[in-house]
């Protein structure tokens, strides 16, 4: 039996420490040999097309703030990380405001976030997991405003079960085809919330949200694939009878 814990968006620096370092231990318990993250692992605010010519293109802090990135990636122990809107950012800028530095290496999010030597495979498109499990990011289809649907979505289109983030919401829910009391085709849709401190969310109107926190975790034996949704509450997560604390 094999247990892929998939973290959700963390989004450094606006990530719960707490949070944070609580998955960290659940994960250095469980010592386990794949970990998934569904990406958005660096913010990237300066480089935003929301802060274009604003102040916040001008702080000079992205290299601390990749720094923190890299540093959460190696403490959750990371070997699969989806491609991202926000890590995304990178390219995009460069692309569209100096793409005469687009063909270096360096600034390639491979290289920027240090994922070689941190062992992490970086995945530009979906990749399986887990037997008929599929990692994505979320944006790749329709945004629903109902937890689970977007997840879900992505999984009628694949025709295989997905693990997303990006709507920082939390939720697992199902699609079942089948006949004469039988299932033919059952198709997950996990979102794993997220790790996020969402008082630091600045663009969230009077910080009000409807996010949550947590991460998912497959249980993998054989071909059977079980998906669990782990809530974080106070700073602290439940599993297999036992709590783990930030």
């Amino acid at each position: 039996m094999k247990i892929i814990p998939i973290i959700s968006d963390l989004q450094a620096p606006y990530h719960d420490r707490r949070a944070v370092s609580a998955v960290a231990t659940w994960i250095a318990d469980l010592m386990p040999e794949q970990v998934a993250c569904v990406g958005d692992v660096l913010d990237g605010p300066q480089i935003s097309r929301w802060t274009k010519g604003k102040a916040g293109e001008f702080t000079a802090d992205l290299a601390k703030d990749r720094d923190v990135a890299k540093q959460l990636l190696f403490d959750l122990r990371v070997t699969d990380l989806s491609r991202s809107n926000h890590d995304d950012r990178l390219e995009k800028y460069v692309k569209d405001y100096a793409p005469g530095l687009s063909g270096l290496p360096e600034l390639r999010l491979e290289t920027f976030l240090g994922l070689d030597e941190l062992g992490i495979k970086f995945h530009r498109k979906p990749c399986e997991i887990a037997p008929g499990w599929l990692l994505m990011h979320g944006d790749e289809g329709t945004l629903s405003r109902v937890a689970g649907m977007t997840a879900l979505g992505l999984a009628r289109r694949t025709g295989k079960s997905v693990a997303c983030g990006h709507t920082h919401r939390a939720a697992l829910t199902n699609d079942n085809l089948g006949y004469n009391g039988k299932t033919k085709h059952q198709r997950w849709g996990l979102e794993t919330g997220n790790l996020m401190d969402a008082s630091k969310a600045g663009y969230m109107k009077a910080g009000i949200t409807n996010w949550q926190q947590a991460v998912g975790c497959l249980i993998v034996d054989g071909r059977d694939v079980t998906p669990l949704l782990i809530p974080i509450q106070n700073g602290r997560l439940y599993f297999d009878g036992k709590y783990y604390r930030g």
